[in-house]
């Protein structure tokens, strides 16, 4: 076995699924967005992005960890967005980016929702 078999892989941390739905797309979120893995976010958001939907809603609820560049991510998707597409991030309230987002004052800022169909309404 080489050293390089042993590497992680951002794919392995990560995964990012998009979905449409009417005029919003939907990215589903699994997995830990640290500094190996948050560019994988950053590229889904982009792609989502280029259709200019009326509505992008970043779904975390299946991510367990959420760095300081994961924010970033969220904060950039935002500014990307300009004022064409709405953002909102999905966070269920007992869970780790919920009371991340909240403890940085983020909260609503990033427009959370604690469930994917608030998120759409």
């Amino acid at each position: 076995m080489t050293a390089e078999s042993n590497r992680i892989r951002p794919q392995d941390l990560l995964r990012v699924t998009a979905h449409h739905s009417g005029g919003a797309v939907v990215l589903a979120v699994t997995g830990e967005v640290d500094l190996l893995s948050a560019p994988m976010l950053g590229d889904g958001v982009t792609t989502a992005l280029a259709d200019a939907p009326e509505l992008l809603v970043i779904d975390l609820s299946e991510v367990s960890f959420l760095a300081s560049i994961g924010i970033t991510v969220l904060l950039e998707a935002r500014r990307q967005a300009g004022t064409g597409t709405r953002i909102r991030v999905v966070a269920p309230e007992d869970g780790v980016v919920n009371r991340t987002l909240r403890l940085t004052g983020l909260h609503e800022a990033l427009a959370v929702t604690t469930t994917r169909d608030d998120a759409l309404g």
